[in-house]
């Protein structure tokens, strides 16, 4: 994985995130499988042109979801939330 856009698959964009946006000036990402904390901060200054504070990387589960008789999962995701200095943002829309 030494593409950043490999790494950084999309942002994640919910009422939580964007709030956690507003007052933290957290941003969160879906990133690769086997991306760790190091490829993240890279990454993300290389596609955003910002520096990073701080990375912190969960993994989500996937949940049994049903549809009448159907059972399947939802896709397994990592998460990354990526902490931005005072002053410094990502523009996702």
């Amino acid at each position: 994985m030494s593409n950043a856009r490999d790494i950084i698959i999309r942002p994640i964009v919910t009422e939580k995130t964007m709030a956690m946006m507003d007052a933290d000036n957290k941003v969160t990402f879906e990133v690769a499988k086997g991306a760790n904390k190091t490829q993240v901060r890279m990454a993300v200054e290389e596609i955003f042109n910002v520096k990073v504070e701080k990375v912190n990387i969960l993994n989500c589960r996937p949940k049994t979801k049903r549809m009448g008789k159907y059972v399947g999962k939802t896709s397994a995701v990592r998460k990354a939330i990526v902490k931005l200095p005072e002053g410094q943002d990502i523009k996702l829309f």
